[in-house]
């Protein structure tokens, strides 16, 4: 719980703090700065409902106050939690729609643990948690509304699957697998459970099937990147390219238990963040 001597915006920079991206967010002018750390801190605390496990009646209650919250920032009526989100509001004119998206999104991992969801459901999830975010960002990076959707469709999207192959083994331990139906059938794997569906020697024909989806978003990302202004996508690129690592060595690495799991190092990360979001 947020300390008494807090305030939401040094609890907006010390959530943001612990981002992969947080040496990119730093190097963003003030008010985008800021509104980024909100954005982030918004999307930890509906995510730490989500996932802090207890009765489900109770986290959903917490997310409806959370939606409360969010209309109350509309009404001009803050409340102090989410009060950090009415300058960055009026300054890049957030669409509310996709703050509750968001919450849906966290909604969905509340109600039931998901298991190999149909691909279609497994895209909605997509859009609910990476690219309403992505929509949000964008606003603040100044671009332009059609690329912009269309940046956050395809990224948001590109990310998250990215992010689903690479935790398999971190969400078979709470119950979920996020790996669609239709790529367990395309490897031949008959079974849901997340344990059962890990110890299959096919799991790689699974995981590939998702990750060539990703990379096809990643291309579509590139190309939305390519036609835009370069101080725009700045943040998006150096995102874009450190989870293109991230998907190259896991199909280098395999999917053979016990999977390593692919991480970044931190002099990497920098690397990525100076390399595309400074120069």
């Amino acid at each position: 719980m947020q300390a008494a001597t807090e305030s939401t915006a040094d609890l907006a920079a010390r959530r943001a703090s612990g981002s992969s991206f947080y040496a990119g967010m730093r190097i963003l002018p003030k008010a985008q700065r800021k509104a980024i750390y909100e954005i982030y801190s918004f999307c930890r605390a509906v995510d730490d409902v989500a996932d802090e496990g207890g009765p489900k009646d109770e986290r959903l209650a917490e997310l409806n106050r959370w939606r409360a919250d969010v209309d109350a920032l509309y009404a001009g009526r803050p409340t102090p939690r989410i009060a950090g989100l009415a300058g960055p509001l009026r300054a890049f004119k957030f669409a509310r729609e996709d703050f509750l998206a968001i919450i849906d999104g966290m909604e969905m991992d509340v109600h039931a643990d998901i298991q190999a969801p149909d691909y279609r459901t497994l895209d909605l999830y997509c859009d609910r948690v990476a690219s309403a975010v992505g929509r949000l960002c964008v606003k603040v990076f100044g671009m332009g509304r059609e690329d912009g959707i269309a940046l956050a469709y395809h990224l948001g999207r590109a990310l998250q699957l990215t992010n689903i192959v690479r935790d398999i083994d971190e969400d078979a331990q709470i119950n979920r697998l996020y790996l669609p139906r239709e790529a367990l059938d395309a490897a031949g794997i008959a079974a849901s459970d997340p344990r059962t569906v890990l110890a299959s020697p096919q799991i790689g024909h699974a995981c590939a099937w998702v990750l060539e989806r990703a990379q096809r978003h990643f291309d579509e990302a590139d190309f939305v990147m390519a036609r835009s202004p370069r101080k725009t996508v700045r943040m998006p690129r150096a995102m874009a390219e450190a989870y293109k690592v991230m998907l190259s060595r896991m199909i280098a690495r395999g999917f053979a238990p016990p999977r390593e799991r692919v991480r970044l190092g931190k002099p990497h990360l920098i690397w990525i963040m100076l390399r595309y979001a400074l120069f």
